[in-house]
């Protein structure tokens, strides 16, 4: 049997088909990668809309809660006054003569309406700004759902940036995790979903203000003058 002899050379290095499957990876991968970066992004831009009318809307209800909140102690005033002139009338109609009484009367009367009427105003006042309040709650639940749902959201572009830098296959898949939670956050907020975690939200924001408050504990009570030991 006759030995070819170009069988016994060996089969050159496959490089060049090694680097060409390499950048064929890294394209499918960096496509991929834009991909999950530009819908991210423009599911963002439609969270962004309807956070910026939630927060319109929060401003408004909460200036609405202010002004009937003062309108309510101006109507409680109002009843004060009005009450301190039935009491006054009265005590003074006590030393007149029987004459001069019936017109004390009428004016106590007509106080005591003023007074019964300002005190059912008020309380209707209590309930409307009331409902400002829980306007101002409901809104601002979704408005956290909006704001956790931009934080993870900008985490997992961070994600997709260092991906496409390292061309790391695995952080690819981690970064579908902050963003599979974005876009549940996010969908709740746009289709009034009950869905809030509690926990990290207080988390973000409730601590922040405890520790702020009690920081202004400490600091009052270092500015204090101490007693003066006699």
């Amino acid at each position: 049997m006759d030995i070819n002899p170009i069988d016994l050379i060996e089969p050159e290095n496959d490089e060049p088909e090694t680097s060409a499957n390499r950048e064929k990876r890294k394209s499918r991968l960096n496509s991929a990668v834009a991909i999950a970066v530009a819908l991210i992004a423009t599911f963002m831009g439609i969270c962004k809309v309807k956070d910026d009318n939630l927060v319109q809307a929060m401003q408004q209800a909460q200036a609405n809660k202010i002004d009937d909140w003062a309108l309510y102690q101006a109507r409680n005033i109002r009843e004060e006054i009005a009450k301190s002139n039935v009491t006054q009338l009265k005590l003074q109609s006590l030393s007149q003569p029987s004459a001069v009484r019936a017109d004390y009367e009428k004016q106590i009367a007509a106080y005591q309406v003023i007074a019964d009427k300002e005190d059912q105003k008020k309380q209707e006042q209590k309930v409307t700004a009331d409902k400002d309040q829980t306007t101002y709650d409901q809104l601002n639940y979704h408005d956290d759902q909006f704001d956790l749902a931009d934080a993870f959201l900008s985490l997992s572009v961070s994600l997709f940036a260092i991906t496409s830098l390292s061309q790391k296959k695995w952080l690819f898949y981690l970064a579908l995790l902050p963003t599979i939670f974005g876009l549940v956050m996010g969908l709740s907020g746009l289709l009034n979903w009950q869905l809030h975690p509690d926990a990290l939200t207080k988390l973000l924001s409730e601590n922040f203000l405890e520790k702020a408050a009690e920081e202004k504990i400490v600091l009052s009570t270092r500015t204090s003058p101490n007693p003066k030991v006699l």
